[in-house]
């Protein structure tokens, strides 16, 4: 009789410590769900921002108005910022500057330009790939421009069409002048994409208006030469280079990657919470479980 009374107090007392033994057991894989689950938001989150379509468009431009790629003589640099990047619609329909411009004399239309201005040459040298996957965040575009007349002021809009969508204005410049049709008039704009310009290929226009009356007087792009289409590009956001984890052991000592890092200091917390657990439902067996009966009415004998 004592001896049963015994044992089923020794099995209620294993099912308590089981039963907090399993909460603790709970409790830890809920905390490690938990931390990844917020890391994994994280990365979506990040990954989300990064290419989202309402992004600002940044970036960075130098133009040699004289002297070409070679020998520029006179250099200046300007910082672009335009509205997010348009990616679908008819490219036919974009609403360019030229599309907008009055026609000019001697024209047959908004966006035929004039006959008394043409390009002679333009092509463009896409640079800067840190990351090493074929995309580039740097573009180098040159053009010359001949007139009929001994020389005009003008200036050019530059526009980026992604994956064959509606074009988008990037870039323009300042007045600058060119000389019948003298080759030293070159322009050059080397600009570098600093924000909201996903992974793709894009498409180039160039556009050319009077720097006096802004009338439309000509353009070039991809259907005129493949030297300005199929450019891959994307932005120096999207050019991060991979890191590698490299992990050095010299005497004890060494360096080892950040994400490592983390993780073993999340294995410690959980090492640390799950021992805490322990403690206290051990305690809590010790003191809130009520007296064994054999205890509580004396001792008994066998």
């Amino acid at each position: 009789m004592n001896t049963s009374i015994e044992d089923c107090a020794s099995e209620v007392i294993g099912m308590s410590r089981k039963s907090n033994s399993a909460l603790s057991l709970n409790y830890f894989y809920t905390f490690y769900i938990m931390v990844f689950g917020l890391l994994f938001l994280a990365g979506s989150g990040i990954a989300i921002a990064q290419d989202g379509s309402d992004e600002e468009r940044t970036s960075v431009s130098r133009h040699h108005v004289t002297g070409g790629r070679d020998n520029p003589t006179k250099v200046m640099e300007s910082d672009e910022q335009y509205e997010k990047l348009v990616t679908t619609g008819d490219r036919s329909k974009s609403k360019t500057r030229g599309a907008n411009a009055k026609a000019s004399k001697g024209s047959t239309g908004t966006q035929s330009g004039s006959f008394d201005f043409w390009f002679y040459e333009a092509d463009v040298i896409v640079f800067n790939d840190d990351d090493n996957d074929g995309y580039f965040y740097g573009l180098d575009v040159l053009f010359d421009i001949d007139t009929v007349y001994s020389s005009a002021d003008v200036y050019a809009v530059l526009y980026l069409s992604h994956e064959g969508g509606p074009w988008n204005e990037y870039a323009a410049t300042e007045d600058f002048t060119i000389f019948g049709s003298s080759g030293s008039d070159e322009y050059v704009i080397v600009t570098e994409l600093m924000s909201g310009y996903p992974t793709g290929n894009y498409d180039l226009l160039i556009e050319v208006f009077d720097a006096y009356d802004g009338t439309f007087l000509a353009s070039f792009g991809p259907a005129d030469t493949s030297e300005l289409s199929y450019l891959p590009l994307e932005d120096f956001n999207r050019d991060a280079p991979v890191q590698e984890v490299i992990i050095v052991s010299e005497g004890g000592g060494g360096a080892i990657d950040g994400w490592l890092l983390g993780i073993l200091f999340l294995l410690l917390i959980g090492s640390a919470v799950r021992k805490i657990w322990r403690r206290r439902n051990d305690a809590l067996i010790r003191i809130d479980s009520p007296a064994p009966i054999w205890r509580s009415n004396g001792d008994i004998s066998y």
